[in-house]
C-alpha cells in the first residue's frame, strides 16, 4: 500500500495564485522524486468548529484561507530518499517561498494507507 504525506496551512488569500504557482513547480519536483500524486486543495467550505477545525488547527486570521495538501508516494522508503532529494532541489532553486505562508503553523505527517479504492 502507498503512504501518505498530508498537510493543512494557513495562506493569505491574497497570495492565492502565487501559492499555486509555487505547488504547481513543486509537484514536478516531487514526482520527479518519485511521488505518485500531489493534492493542493484551498479552502472552499471550512467551517470554524466548536472544539476543532481546520482553521482552528492552522491559528487561522482574518484574511486567510487554509490549504489542504497531500502527497502520495509508493512507500514510506520512497517518501524518504525522494523528500530528502526534493528538500535539497527547492534549498538549490529557492522554489519554496517560505513568504507565501507561516510554516510555524503548518501541520503535517505521514499515514500508512490502510485503504484505497
Amino acid at each position: 500500500m502507498t503512504y501518505v504525506m498530508g498537510f493543512v496551512i494557513a495562506v493569505p488569500t491574497e497570495n492565492k495564485e502565487a501559492y499555486r504557482e509555487m505547488a504547481e513547480a513543486a509537484a514536478v519536483v516531487f514526482k520527479k522524486h518519485g511521488a505518485l500524486s500531489v493534492v493542493e486543495a484551498w479552502g472552499a467550505d471550512v467551517p470554524e468548529g466548536k472544539l476543532t477545525s481546520f482553521p482552528m488547527a492552522v491559528k487561522l486570521e482574518p484574511g486567510e484561507t487554509v490549504v489542504f495538501s497531500w502527497i502520495v508516494w509508493p512507500s514510506k522508503e520512497v517518501l524518504e530518499t525522494g523528500n530528502m532529494a526534493a528538500m535539497n532541489e527547492f534549498e538549490e532553486t529557492g522554489l519554496m517561498a517560505s513568504h507565501l505562508f507561516d510554516g510555524k503553523r503548518m501541520i503535517f505527517g505521514g499515514f500508512e494507507t490502510i485503504v484505497e479504492a
